[in-house]
């Protein structure tokens, strides 16, 4: 599978800046182009495909593309919400969509995956590393209220971290990590392989 490709991005803005100036304890606008861009770093550092946990906060659609079909085709990014489309260029080269009643669409430990329905196969696939497109919305759901506490307080953690550490922060001869309850916050909700 080729790596995954953000096609809608979320809509909903995850942490406001009212919020992280509420975190921040700022009563005023000097710093707000700077708080904003600390906050889109935050979102940036956890959310998707490159983020942290590996997982879609917000609803947003994605797009992968794979050389053909296997019995279980994994999604490399949850929390699934739908598949949107199966797409599949055929023998002739030409681009098809596969119908919904064929697959079905499921969620493990490991994240989601599309399965062929009982009596269903799948088609005959042209040879090209693009040949089959699978597109999904992943996330909580549509609102930043969706997605869980624990993840929207670490966000804000990491925004106060980011605003009054504008450096690196060294503490004797090493750089200091981060604060630990980002960590332990985000912990539960990182995925990993069994």
């Amino acid at each position: 599978m080729l790596a995954p490709v953000l096609v809608t991005p979320p809509t909903v803005e995850l942490i406001s800046i009212d919020e992280a100036k509420a975190q921040l304890n700022v009563d005023h606008a000097d710093d707000d182009a700077l708080i904003k861009a600390i906050i889109e770093a935050a979102v940036s550092y956890i959310d998707g495909w490159s983020g942290v946990l590996g997982r879609a906060l917000a609803a947003q659609t994605w797009k992968v593309e794979a050389c053909g079909f296997s019995a279980c085709m994994r999604l490399p990014l949850g929390n699934l919400i739908s598949v949107t489309s199966v797409k599949y260029y055929d023998q002739a080269g030409l681009q098809q969509t596969l119908a919904p009643t064929v697959y079905a669409a499921h969620s493990d430990a490991l994240g989601p995956f599309i399965t062929l329905k009982d009596g269903q196969s799948w088609p005959s696939t042209a040879t090209r590393a693009d040949a089959i497109e699978i597109t999904w919305t992943a996330g909580y759901g549509a609102a930043a209220a969706n997605v869980p506490a624990a993840i929207r307080q670490a966000m804000l953690l990491l925004v106060a971290h980011w605003y009054a550490n504008r450096e690196a922060v060294v503490i004797g001869d090493a750089a200091s990590p981060l604060p630990f309850a980002v960590d332990a916050l985000l912990k539960p909700f990182r995925r990993v392989g069994i």
